[in-house]
């Protein structure tokens, strides 16, 4: 692969402040994707996860299910260890705007109405880290030689 686009991907020049919000985020990411995938902290795992995306009409439900756990689980890995952020911070993104537009868009704002402010601040912090990339502190710096 280009060099360059490596150095691109990988570089930042962001301080300290990515990491106050990869370290929260990456953790929240990482449970609501281990809920998908593995059932853990009371989420439904795959398959019920899977069911429930089947019944608003994202299916197939159990591949669907599939790629939004990876996408959160792994993104949010790769936002706490600090590699691969802009990559993994696209695809946190992505996973936000469908999140919001298929579930709590008609909802309101509010989460006590089960609302889009919480994928809307998800979605937030995805896109500076998509912009700003990891921050002083992560493998992304160390690689990219910055």
């Amino acid at each position: 692969m280009n060099n360059a686009l490596i150095n691109k991907l990988l570089s930042t020049n962001a301080g300290w402040g990515a990491l106050a919000l990869r370290i929260p985020v990456g953790i929240i990411f990482v449970a609501h994707g281990a809920q998908k995938l593995f059932g853990w902290f009371g989420g439904y795992g795959l398959e019920g996860t899977g069911q429930w995306m089947d019944s608003i009409g994202l299916g197939p439900g159990i591949v669907m299910a599939l790629l939004a756990g990876a996408a959160e689980f792994f993104g949010g890995l790769a936002l706490i260890v600090g590699l691969l952020v802009r990559p993994a911070a696209a695809v946190l993104a992505f996973a936000m705007l469908i999140a919001i537009f298929s579930v709590h868009i008609g909802n309101g704002l509010f989460m006590s109405n089960n609302g889009y402010e919480f994928g809307l601040t998800l979605l937030a912090v995805s896109v500076s880290l998509l912009f700003s990339g990891a921050g002083r502190a992560s493998v992304d710096r160390l690689l990219a030689g910055n």
